[in-house]
């Protein structure tokens, strides 16, 4: 190698490195981890294969007709994600839409190439009518920006659109009737990748009831979709010490989308 590439390569990782610091800092991680793999290397993907939902479930449950959403004009994914909201807001399939204060259908750029999922509305979200706007939602925001992205550059739903009462988890009837509308905002977004935040997000997307704990840290794929799965930031606010481990999950996230879009 001569001098001059060899400085310029120096240069290079020096950048690289003080970034990553500025990343990590802005996460709250005070201790950087260190890998021997080069930041340059193509990251590796683990792909586990969707599964069909499973027998038995409401037919609501059944994927919309792809071809009614293939559809990249931003004017056109505004207006059928609109169409979709307003079919929720009369929506009255479950007990959830008699005690709900608003209705929770999802927020962001309708081009976005990343998609986050959570879990379902809380307090903070059934007054405001927007998910993750509480005190996980601005953790979800630290993470967001961590990444060198903003929230108005994603796209944030939940599995369900009401709030559960008493923040209660998820009924398997209420995901099951639910799912259907994620299902569209998916199919209208087609995001390059999915970020599933905890476990009923992550076990309902991927159809599986494997722990989070060990969905978390490779991606799986969802409708060809790569999708990984990470703890939910309601989860870091009471576990503050695995903060690092969903920093690990985003860089990888980062990473991907960044090779993705760079081929």
């Amino acid at each position: 190698m001569q001098v001059n590439d060899l400085k310029n390569e120096l240069a290079s990782i020096v950048k690289d490195l003080k970034t990553r610091v500025e990343f990590e800092k802005t996460f709250g991680i005070d201790v950087i981890s260190l890998s021997t793999q080069n930041k340059r290397e193509k990251p590796s993907i683990t792909i586990t294969h969707e599964k069909d939902l499973p027998e038995g479930l409401p037919p609501q449950t059944k994927p919309f007709n792809k071809k009614t959403f293939t559809i990249n004009n931003k004017e056109n994914k505004v207006k059928l994600l609109e169409e979709l909201k307003n079919e929720m807001l009369v929506c009255h399939k479950c007990p959830l839409s008699k005690t709900r204060t608003n209705l929770v259908f999802g927020v962001g750029n309708p081009m976005a190439n990343l998609m986050f999922v959570g879990e379902a509305p809380g307090r903070d979200e059934d007054l405001q009518g927007e998910p993750f706007v509480g005190r996980a939602g601005q953790l979800l925001t630290k993470i967001i920006e961590a990444i060198g992205m903003k929230r108005s550059d994603v796209y944030i739903a939940n599995i369900l659109k009401c709030r559960p009462p008493g923040n209660r988890n998820p009924l398997p009837d209420e995901i099951a009737l639910c799912m259907p509308a994620l299902i569209k905002q998916i199919e209208i977004i087609q995001p390059k990748v999915l970020c599933a935040l905890g476990t009923f997000a992550a076990q309902t997307l991927l159809n599986t009831k494997a722990s989070i704990g060990s969905l978390r840290g490779k991606f799986h794929d969802y409708k060809g979709i790569p999708t990984m799965a990470t703890f939910h930031p309601a989860y870091l606010l009471r576990n503050p010490n695995e903060k690092g481990k969903v920093w690990e999950d985003m860089k990888k996230v980062r990473d991907f989308l960044k090779e993705l879009l760079n081929n």
